[in-house]
Formats: C-alpha cells, structure tokens, sequence
C-alpha cells in the first residue's frame, strides 16, 4: 500500500477472505481520520460513490471496496449468504488491524451494515441504513431472477431494468452522464454475483434481529423507492433503538439524486 506526501492512499488493493476469494479495496484521505467504511448497492462497484468522496474524504478516512462477484473482486460460484457477505467486510477490517468505524451502506450494503450492526457490534460506531430493507421476501420471488440473469445475453436487459428502478425519470429522460456510468457498471458485474447476491438477498430475513442493533443509527429512504419502500425504512427506524429517520424525496440511489441533501444527513450525523 503506498501512502503518498499528503496523507492521502490511493490506490486499489486487495486481500483474500477466510474462503479464499480476493477482495479489491481502496482508502481515500488522510490517514489520521476516523474511518468510514462505504458499501454500495448490487450490481455496480466501488465506483458508485464517485460523486461523495471529494466531500467525504475531507472529514474521514473513506474505506470502499467491491462485493464478492463485482468490480474487481474475485466472482466465486454458487449463491452467496449475507453472512458470508458481512464476514467478508469484518475480515477486511481484521486484514487492515481496523477495530471500529463508521458504516454507510445502501441498498444491498445497508442490508451488509445491518448485519455488521447485529452480528458484530463492536466494530460499529456509527451506523447509516440508506435506501435499504430487513426483509424483501417472499423467496420465491427471487428464485426466477437468478436462473434468468444467468442466462447468456440476459446482462443487459437487467442492467436496463436496474436503471430503471433506481433513477427518476427525468434523469431517464436526458442523456444523463451518471444514469450512463451506472449502466456501465451493471454490464461490467459478473451475472454470477447478481445471482449470487440475489440469493443472499433471498434467504435474508433480520425483520426481528434488527432490534439488537445497538449503535448510533440513522436511517435514509427515499420518498419515491419501489425497490425499497419508504415503509422499508421506516419499519427499520422504528425497530432499531432510537434510531433517526429521514426520507429524501428520490427513488432508490439517494447519494446521486439529492446529492447535497444525502451528504448534509450523512456528515450531521457522522459529525
């Protein structure tokens, strides 16, 4: 890892898991500041929190990596767990002799960061559940989306659906730059980590774990989310033990629609 004149790390890195699966990683900011650990939804990379890191990295040592089956970890087969999904971010923090931080996770991360809240809580100071679910069952439903993402040609016809669920349509409507990078990042995501994500997603259920979490909570949901509902978010600010609600008026990717409103909640907050 090279640490440059200012402080600031740079560059990607990797580490391998308790099972074997290389994990790329990147820290951006000063070394001396707390760490915040960024997670991002399914189906895009590391690279979904572009837009906030300028902002973010001026307050924290911003640590962001790529799920299992993403960017540019390791893609193992088979269907993933959410356990294995938490592990593989506590492992991570055990590689970098990291004991506590900050977590922000949206959408499938925010279902990570539940996890790492109940399961680990000692890592955890404070905790932001974005655009995100302790529940998104039945399990059948999720059954007919892994067999066809995993059929050949299928990527780009759900990387479509995707942007769909996650923007307005005003940002559809345009030739939006960002709406495009997101894109790329479907198509860029290996069909078996969806699907294998998907199955972690599948057999997830923390409806009444969710209680346990003891940390510093504040929940973000989006107004307009039909893939997480605004009902998602606030049964998880009513669950969680005084835990801090705050709808934004947005679909599903909050931290792009309302930029300055996401990162103002965020940095009160963490602050």
């Amino acid at each position: 890892m090279k640490i440059k004149e200012t402080g600031r790390v740079e560059e990607l890195n990797y580490f391998t898991t308790g099972d074997g699966v290389r994990i790329a990683y990147r820290f951006d900011g000063l070394v001396d500041k707390p760490v915040l650990v960024l997670a991002n939804s399914i189906a895009t990379s590391m690279n979904m929190w572009e837009g906030q890191i300028t902002e973010l990295s001026k307050h924290f040592r911003v640590l962001r990596y790529d799920y299992r089956g993403h960017g540019d970890s390791e893609t193992p087969d088979g269907p993933y767990s959410i356990d294995r999904l938490g592990r593989d971010v506590t492992e991570l923090l055990d590689a970098l002799h990291i004991d506590r931080v900050h977590f922000l996770g949206l959408s499938l991360g925010g279902v990570i960061a539940q996890w790492v809240g109940i399961y680990a809580p000692e890592r955890i100071d404070r905790l932001i559940l974005s655009n995100t679910s302790s529940y998104l069952g039945p399990a059948e439903q999720w059954q007919g989306l892994i067999t066809s993402v995993l059929e050949p040609g299928k990527l780009p016809e759900f990387a479509d659906r995707f942007i769909q669920n996650w923007f307005p349509s005003h940002m559809l409507e345009s030739e939006n730059p960002q709406v495009a990078s997101f894109r790329e990042m479907v198509l860029a995501t290996r069909p078996q980590g969806i699907a294998g994500s998907w199955a972690a997603i599948r057999d997830m259920d923390m409806r009444r774990t969710a209680a346990l979490i003891k940390s510093p909570t504040l929940v973000i949901g989006g107004l307009y989310d039909t893939v997480t509902l605004p009902a998602h978010s606030e049964w998880i600010a009513e669950t969680v033990p005084n835990a801090k609600l705050l709808l934004l008026p947005v679909v599903h990717l909050s931290n792009v629609e309302d930029q300055a409103g996401f990162l103002s909640a965020v940095l009160d907050f963490l602050q």
